[in-house]
């Protein structure tokens, strides 16, 4: 028999504990993936393990502990800072044809969705291409390339629940809204996102339903109404601490929960790295804005009016 170590957190009111339990696999690579809480938190090693991807391939998602150290999350805080801080004196409304998420906080502007962010900081570029994770990168496919330009490029979240918040949560969805408004049925997608500030259920964060991945067209086009935010009984809260690295599939239904806290208590930011292995497809200045975004913009627009 072989051992992996996982690690479960309990989150009791204010307590926040964890403990490490010993978990047998057998040799044959066989897993008894219902024998793991979904709460598990793994460690990333130098390869992605037959639990590992056995856990991904049935719940749909992964967190690994601590892949960050808080040094490097300073340093992406501060760099985010710095970003905004540029926009802000350039009067940027869109980064390669995709629209910034600007909202206020203490009446100043405040930036919430960050793209590209690894095109303006070369302090972030070199991050998402440390040797740690290659097996992430390997997980993804063969040849996976971190994508600057492509897509939304390396996307920050900053959700703050605070008057004049434009993020304060993000309602349901699966990421193959664009494809599906290409009326294409979406493959495989990877989302791998770094956590910068500790999330537990009052916190908000990463909602998810485990296993909604493996849902044919019609569940991903009509299983819930796009961007609501009515709690399903389905779901989970993913808790991470800073520098935890989770990794969920887009075709999931998820969505992100509003703070229970408020003002500065409430920030949470989460950076995703697009790590891709599909034709080159950079863009620039003149990259017009694609057609799933001003989909997605009345949608929320919708909601914010008729609730």
């Amino acid at each position: 028999m072989m051992t992996e170590l996982k690690t479960v957190t309990e989150t009791k009111a204010k307590t926040h504990t964890k403990t490490e339990v010993p978990v047998d696999v057998e040799v044959d690579g066989s897993v008894d993936v219902d024998a793991l809480p979904l709460t598990t938190r793994f460690t990333l090693g130098p390869r992605i393990t037959p639990v590992q991807r056995a856990f991904l391939k049935k719940h749909g998602f992964l967190v690994f502990a601590k892949v960050a150290s808080q040094s490097e999350v300073d340093m992406i805080a501060s760099e985010l800072d710095r970003i905004e801080r540029d926009f802000i004196s350039e009067g940027k409304k869109s980064v390669f044809g995709i629209p910034l998420f600007w909202g206020t906080r203490q009446n100043q502007p405040f930036l919430q969705r960050f793209p590209f962010t690894s095109v303006f900081s070369e302090k972030i570029r070199d991050f998402v291409r440390d040797d740690r994770f290659a097996p992430i990168r390997d997980l993804v496919g063969s040849g996976a390339r971190v994508g600057d330009r492509e897509k939304d490029g390396v996307v920050v979240n900053r959700y703050i629940n605070v008057p004049g918040s434009a993020y304060p949560r993000l309602g349901w969805h699966t990421d193959g809204l664009r494809d599906l408004f290409y009326l294409r049925m979406p493959k495989e997608m990877l989302n791998i996102g770094l956590h910068l500030d500790f999330c537990d259920e009052d916190q908000g964060g990463l909602r998810l339903i485990p296993g909604s991945h493996t849902q044919g067209f019609w569940g991903m086009c009509f299983g819930k109404i796009y961007y609501t935010n009515g709690v399903d009984e389905r779901e989970i809260t993913v808790v991470t601490e800073p520098g935890d690295l989770t990794v969920h599939d887009g075709r999931l239904w998820h969505r992100v929960e509003k703070s229970k806290r408020t003002g500065q208590a409430s920030l949470r930011r989460s950076m995703y790295v697009p790590y891709l292995t599909d034709a080159y497809q950079p863009k620039d200045d003149t990259s017009k804005t694609p057609l799933y975004h001003y989909a997605g913009a009345a949608l929320r627009f919708a909601k914010r009016i008729f609730g």
